[in-house]
């Protein structure tokens, strides 16, 4: 996220927020490998380095970059609608980026030799961006925009479809029923859970998770990391496992010369022992795998994602 999250491309913060919102929400039973653990079969190797642009098979169930931009400025609209049902305007609007673009560049470890070269071990896609701060909010305006506050062990809509006939954890304002959850919540059940058999947005994500925790453990895998880590050590540089900092390397001078001088060693190391390559087909495989064992359940996340993008697309025409 890597250890095996940071391994992924992180969710934008809205996602995050609403796993937080929508946790419990419908999931399919066999969710996840469940098979014997036999290591798959992966044909050749090809010789790779930088990750930076390499697709995987779970990529067309998860929003990329650009589509998680356009999911947050939707998310922002919606709740704003929201919140003039009851006379406020909600004023953090975010706007999608139309070139962002989906960077694995770190998924095994620093990999890219001008990269190396020029910031060591600095991740300058690990700074994400900030959201201004929220303006101060008058008391009603608080309420509607987060719902009341409540025992989070009481049972609250899942959905949008049990939300519009429940009056668990509402109040009202104005004389209108303020939603459970307030606006936020609202916003993020109508564009990411709108009904009962709506598929956790988080499932494909948690599938990729476990592929990359698996191929992490693979006797494959394991034995390029062996080979790197001799390689590195060889060099003077006792480094066990490609995703970590080198010892003695922190936030102070990630990428002074020291850094810089083992990041370049690191990236020549793992092109010696085709670690990105081994690794790289490796989680492919496993990914594959889990791909063909829920092709159900993918495929009803692919439809319910090709739905949620045309809904936001919808809601932010026009800027």
């Amino acid at each position: 996220m890597f250890p095996p999250r940071p391994a992924l491309p992180a969710l934008a913060a809205s996602a995050a927020v609403l796993t937080l919102l929508l946790t419990g929400c419908a999931a399919p039973d066999d969710a996840g490998g469940g098979d014997s653990g036999k290591e798959p079969e992966i044909g050749a190797v090809p010789a790779l380095l930088a990750s930076r642009d390499l697709g995987y098979p779970l990529d067309p169930y998860i929003p990329d970059p650009r589509q998680r931009g356009l999911l947050d400025q939707a998310q922002d609209v919606l709740v704003d609608r929201c919140m003039q049902r009851y006379g406020f305007r909600y004023q953090l609007r975010r706007q999608a980026d139309p070139a962002a673009k989906k960077d694995n560049a770190r998924r095994y470890g620093v990999s890219d030799a001008a990269e190396a070269e020029r910031i060591g071990y600095e991740n300058p896609a690990a700074k994400g961006t900030q959201r201004p701060p929220q303006p101060p909010l008058a008391p009603n305006e608080k309420l509607v925009l987060h719902g009341l506050e409540v025992d989070p062990s009481k049972p609250v809509p899942m959905s949008q479809e049990e939300a519009e006939t429940s009056d668990v954890a509402t109040t009202v304002v104005g004389g209108q029923k303020v939603p459970a959850g307030g606006c936020l919540r609202e916003s993020a059940l109508k564009l990411y859970n709108p009904a009962k058999d709506t598929v956790d947005m988080m499932v494909p994500q948690e599938f990729g998770f476990e592929a990359f925790a698996r191929s992490r453990d693979d006797s494959r895998v394991r034995a390029a990391t062996a080979s790197w880590s001799e390689c590195m050590g060889k060099q003077g540089y006792a480094m066990k496992n490609p995703l970590d900092q080198p010892p003695g390397i922190n936030d102070s001078n990630i990428s002074g010369p020291q850094a810089v001088a083992i990041a370049k060693q690191d990236v020549d190391c793992k092109q010696r022992t085709n670690l990105v390559g081994t690794w790289y087909t490796v989680e492919v495989a496993y990914q594959k795998r889990l791909v063909e064992k829920n092709a159900e359940t993918l495929d009803r996340v692919r439809k319910q994602l090709d739905e949620r993008m045309r809904l936001a697309a919808t809601l932010t025409a026009g800027g």
